[in-house]
């Protein structure tokens, strides 16, 4: 259901207001791109920063301007159960095809309460839930043993984003629950790798940028064509490092603005790429051959 590249889309920013003529500009070259999908109010859209009606009225917006060309898959991760249920319910209203929910940051559940605030989530909407476990991020990881109890008391939580960067653990997840969980990376890094290992995608940073490129690397792993996909992959490597030289949306949002699709404007505490890292994505953008402006 969820399957290929969602690409987890850039909050462009102009004058500290959120810049709705670029987003609708960069949803456009999305779809025309092939995407699979978009994900608003990720990490890569600066959701800690956006305030609550921000939040609502961003969603709103992606849903009026992909007219369910492709699938949006919308941010509602809180640290508060409560709130988060509230962002849960609310996208479902807006008519979104599924949320992201991710661990809660910084009050550090246990496992019990993990799988508490999920299936409490799960059980308030109808629409299909998408786990994302990121440990670097938020402090906690979401093991597998305990997404598989998750999945046996809820029906609605059909993919995970893993960003652990742990195939190990990855591998485990497959083991016990692919019957019932779509595994996609959550690393651009770690695509191929997720993709052998019986992943279905990638929620992906670089695809803002370059959506059809990391679209090929899906594509021809499907059509089993896997040394293209391979060569196709690591010509796309550098590039997936170059975008987090600094915590991620910086560089991503710096390339976007060298490309000409919006502004690298940021809310603090996130500040811009400094100037020798510019310099150094600038090089990696040239030598793949992204066209700046």
């Amino acid at each position: 259901m969820f399957e290929g590249v969602h690409t987890a889309l850039v909050t462009p920013f102009k004058n500290g207001k959120i810049d709705y003529d670029s987003l609708e500009k960069i949803i456009e070259m999305q779809i025309s791109s092939g995407i699979d999908g978009l994900v608003p109010m990720g990490t890569t859209g600066e959701s800690p920063t956006i305030s609550f009606e921000e939040h609502k009225d961003f969603i709103k917006r992606v849903v009026s301007y992909v007219k369910k060309r492709v699938k949006v898959i919308a941010g509602a991760g809180a640290n508060s159960t409560k709130e988060a249920i509230c962002l849960s319910i609310e996208a479902e209203e807006y008519g979104v095809d599924a949320i992201l929910s991710v661990n809660p940051y910084y009050n550090k559940p246990t496992q019990r309460g993990l799988i508490a605030h999920f299936e409490s989530i799960a059980k308030s909407i109808k629409i299909p839930v998408v786990l994302y476990n990121i440990p670097g991020r938020t402090g906690v990881n979401f093991l597998p043993e305990s997404i598989r109890e998750l999945l046996d008391r809820v029906d609605n939580v059909v993919a995970m984003k893993e960003a652990t960067g742990d195939i190990a653990q990855m591998m485990n997840l497959m083991e016990l629950c692919s019957d019932s969980l779509t595994l996609l990376s959550g690393d651009d890094n770690l695509l191929l790798p997720v993709l052998g290992i019986g992943g279905k995608g990638v929620i992906s940073v670089l695809s803002n940028l370059l959506p059809a490129d990391v679209k090929k690397v899906v594509t021809l792993y499907n059509q089993g064509s896997y040394e293209e996909c391979r060569k196709h992959f690591y010509r796309l490597l550098p590039l997936c490092r170059a975008i987090f030289l600094e915590t991620n949306p910086i560089p991503i949002k710096a390339a976007m603005e060298m490309a000409g699709y919006c502004s690298s404007e940021m809310r603090l505490p996130l500040v811009p790429l400094s100037d020798e890292n510019h310099r150094k994505l600038k090089a990696s953008l040239q030598h793949y051959g992204v066209s700046l402006k």
